[in-house]
């Protein structure tokens, strides 16, 4: 027996080996095949929110299918139930992995035993992983050192497919929990504004995991999660060949391109980014892109005419555009932001002036006079039209007396009664809305389905309204089967689990027709009423009897016990002779008396039987004549002639 836990009857729960912010990860053993596993168990807390439970459901479901490689494998994923509260257990959810031994790429940088050559080889092997995923449909959301393990063959295994996409989707924030504000520092963009993310949010990660391994530190850090989030949103990544000589200008490109605030300025799928990143490995500069053509398009014209010095700083310029490492480390659009169009205008025309005209500030406020005039003019006429049609529509509107009332956008709550917990609550959120649930007993709704919903099916309700569900826990009360007996120890556990109860404690008896291991009875017993989920308590036969006292009894006595249904034992008769006690009687027995035997056992009685009666001695002859000594006178007519006569009274 093993005190470890084990989760559906087959995953032996061994020591912890990791700790996140949402789950503890433990080694584990898969007894069916006799595998080590890693166990990832969430945490209870975030167990108990259903949204969170839905969504892990469906992605570990779906990560489940991923078979690559460089991609840790999922094996199996289920439930676990903890007791939360007196009379309720929250359902924890587990996934199964495969158990990797290595060391993770954090471990690598903290060591800082990391050339640039092993960066781009690592990175590599990260993005054929997500460039499998994303085909599947699969983003990772959580691309950072700590999820990309180093084997010791050198092998890349990237883990947590599914579970920060499922943390996402549980609209966590950057506050809510340890395992985001851990991540903060790879963060999309997009991710920190909380927006919409793709597989191109993975890219962006992807590159900020490889800034941290060629330098040895993230490209943006700060004193909180949100300060890291800004930085992201705002602020342009250093180079990494600032921190590191050893980065090359191509590295240095591909970074530049990786890093960039606009998903479309990115790169565009993940076989695309590991491209470069191998053609950087080579020397090979990243081509420049139309990124900064609409900066480009403010000066064109004006340079064209310039001339003087005015020209040739606006020449030098359009030259750090063209060299594509240069341009990509100039430009910080999220450090200024979007400028106004017209203040920028304003000072590119102010450039112009100075350089080709600087004495002609009459002319020049004339024509800013000519145009701000236009501007007014289209403004008034613009807002005279709006007015009219205003007037028009609310004309119509009161003529035909219909008064307008803007649409609001609702939301149909599907029909839940009868679905399992698991499937109403993936449809409440399919549809937009969040779930809740609470329990029941209720004797004629099966055990684990949706007994009604609040609102009620076919209701009309806004966007992100919350449905409570009612889940039933079956009848309050439970008759104990009366199937039990016979069965192993595991099928009536499983038995007793499907009706509501579980098992309890185990203790075992002797029986002479039960197979050893097979449950003999129950407690409570069979057909007995007990509240649901109460324990019921199991005894097995241990495949024994006991052996009765059968010295002093006759034959027909001893075989009568042996043969009654709680002993059922066969016996052979062996005698011996005993001329003290009666024959016919047992002086001794095989096995000893009140001692347990094997089912079946042959029991060999000794039978006292009567000794052989002892035979009878000859009595010796009298001596004859011959034999007489010599001297003694004989009987007869030699006797001296005398006779003796009888006398008249016959004496």
């Amino acid at each position: 027996m093993t005190d470890h836990r084990i989760l559906n009857g087959r995953y032996e729960v061994l020591e912890l080996i990791g700790r996140g912010g949402m789950a503890d990860v433990h080694l584990g053993r898969d007894l069916r095949l006799g595998r080590s596993v890693a166990i990832k168990v969430l945490r209870q807390d975030l167990a108990r929110d259903p949204l969170f439970q839905s969504r892990f459901r469906r992605e570990a479901q779906a990560v489940a299918g991923l078979n690559n490689p460089s991609i840790v494998a999922v094996y199996d994923t289920g439930e676990e139930e903890i007791p939360d509260r007196p009379q309720h257990e929250v359902r924890v959810p587990f996934i199964v992995m495969e158990y990797v031994k290595g060391r993770t790429l954090r471990d690598h940088v903290k060591a800082g035993d990391l050339t640039p050559e092993d960066s781009i080889t690592y990175l590599a092997g990260v993005l054929g992983a997500l460039q499998y995923s994303h085909k599947a449909g699969i983003v990772h959301r959580d691309i950072k050192p700590a999820n990309v393990m180093i084997t010791p063959d050198g092998d890349v295994k990237v883990m947590d497919f599914g579970i920060a996409r499922a943390m996402a989707d549980s609209q966590a924030t950057m506050t809510q929990t340890q395992a985001v504000l851990g991540t903060a520092q790879y963060l999309s963009p997009e991710q920190a504004r909380g927006e919409t993310v793709d597989t191109r949010s993975d890219l962006y990660s992807a590159g900020c995991l490889l800034f941290e391994m060629l330098t040895g530190r993230p490209p943006f850090v700060g004193d909180s999660p949100v300060s890291v989030a800004y930085q992201h949103v705002r602020e342009e990544a250093p180079a990494a060949s600032s921190f590191n000589p050893a980065v090359t200008p191509a590295l240095d490109s591909v970074l530049a391109r990786a890093l960039q605030k606009d998903r479309e300025d990115r790169f565009q799928d993940a076989a695309a980014f590991r491209r470069a990143l191998l053609d950087a490995g080579r020397g090979i500069v990243l081509a420049a892109t139309g990124a900064l053509r609409t900066e480009a398009l403010d000066v064109t014209g004006r340079t064209a005419s310039a001339t003087g010095p005015g020209a040739a700083s606006l020449a030098g310029a359009a030259a750090v555009v063209s060299d594509p490492r240069t341009r990509a480390m100039e430009r910080v659009p999220a450090e200024r932001g979007l400028p106004d169009r017209t203040t920028a205008a304003e000072d590119s025309e102010n450039d112009h002036f100075d350089v080709l005209d600087r004495g002609n500030d009459r002319d020049r406020h004339t024509d800013r006079r000519r145009r701000s005039s236009r501007a007014a003019w289209f403004t008034v006429f613009f807002v005279a039209v709006l007015l009219v049609l205003a007037g028009g529509y609310a004309l119509l509107t009161t003529i035909s007396g219909e008064r307008p009332e803007p649409a609001a956008a609702t939301v149909v709550v599907p029909e839940l009664v009868g679905m399992t917990e698991a499937d109403a609550t993936d449809a409440i959120v399919d549809a937009g809305l969040v779930p809740s649930s609470d329990e029941q007993y209720n004797a004629t709704v099966e055990d684990g389905n949706v007994i009604s919903s609040d609102p009620s099916g076919g209701a009309s309700v806004d966007p992100d309204s919350r449905v409570n569900i009612t889940v039933s826990q079956g009848p309050a009360n439970i008759a104990v089967p009366d199937s039990l007996a016979g069965l192993t120890e595991a099928s009536a556990r499983d038995q007793l689990e499907e009706l509501g109860l579980r098992g309890g404690a185990v203790t075992e008896e002797t029986s002479a027709e039960v197979a050893q291991g097979r449950v003999l009875t129950t407690s409570p017993q069979a057909g007995q009423m007990v509240p649901a989920g109460s324990a019921v308590d199991l005894v097995l036969s241990n495949g024994k009897v006991v052996v009765p006292l059968l010295t002093d009894l006759t034959v027909q006595q001893a075989e009568a016990l042996l043969a009654d249904p709680a002993v059922q034992l066969a016996f052979t008769v062996r005698e011996a002779e005993n001329s003290v006690v009666a024959p016919g009687i047992v002086t001794d027995q095989s096995a000893e008396a009140r001692s347990q035997v094997d089912q079946r056992t042959e029991i060999v009685l000794t039978v006292a039987k009567a000794p052989p009666a002892p035979t009878t001695e000859p009595t010796e002859p009298g001596p004859t004549p011959s034999d007489q000594p010599s001297g003694q006178p004989t009987e007869g007519p030699d006797d001296g002639g005398s006779e003796t006569r009888p006398t008249e009274d016959g004496t």
